[in-house]
């Protein structure tokens, strides 16, 4: 059976996607920078890869159909930061998913990344970031699905969501939790294919929220 592999396996979200995915026995294969991050998943029984985001990653691609990016150069970071992981990195992630031949690419983007010029953001570079590694996603040809949540919360997910904008930015957020719930309910649908959602903390089911998008 092939495999899914998490790139930013180390972040927030992507640790929920991959406890996820093991806890299902779903085959999994978590990306982090460096053997010492790898451990703590590597002796709970995940498959892990070193690979550097900076350099040649393509060898964390084996075996893989599917491919979850949810790599992010961090707040704490300089713009040289933003556009060499949150660009270039998920630029070649595509390349080598087009090389591979995967079948399902799902990117974490951000709410603002459809129009960085839409609203006024301090994380308007981060925005103009996703905005073109989105593109190049969609003019690839690859299977994608993208998500563009709203403001992170470490609140505890419920897995109810909504994929309606607000009126009310007090409005605009979501659990990384439900987030990653979202993603591994991506993974393996053919209904979510080649769409973009937004998503906000909500009332509806995560199956319901993304099925009536469609």
């Amino acid at each position: 059976m092939k495999k899914t592999l998490v790139i930013g396996a180390n972040g927030q979200i992507g640790k929920i996607v991959v406890d996820l995915l093991h806890n299902q026995d779903r085959p999994v294969v978590a990306m982090f920078r460096s053997k010492q991050q790898a451990e703590k998943l590597e002796n709970m029984g995940v498959e892990v890869v070193v690979g550097d985001l900076e350099t040649d990653f393509e060898h964390a691609f084996k075996d893989c159909d599917k491919v979850v990016f949810s790599a992010g150069s961090g707040g704490n970071t300089g713009y040289d930061k933003t556009l060499l992981i949150d660009l270039w990195a998920a630029k070649k992630a595509v390349d080598y998913s087009l090389k591979v031949g995967i079948q399902h690419f799902v990117m974490v983007s951000g709410l603002g990344a459809q129009d960085p010029d839409e609203f006024e953001s301090e994380i308007k570079p981060y925005l103009v970031a996703k905005y073109f590694a989105d593109q190049y996603l969609l003019s690839s040809g690859l299977n994608y699905t993208i998500l563009r949540p709203g403001s992170l919360t470490n609140d505890k997910g419920n897995g109810l969501i909504t994929t309606t904008c607000s009126t009310s930015t007090n409005d605009l957020f979501i659990s990384r939790e439900d987030v990653a719930k979202s993603i591994e309910y991506c993974i393996n649908r053919d209904e979510v294919s080649n769409q973009i959602f937004q998503l906000y903390h909500g009332n509806e089911v995560i199956i319901t929220a993304l099925t009536a998008s469609n």
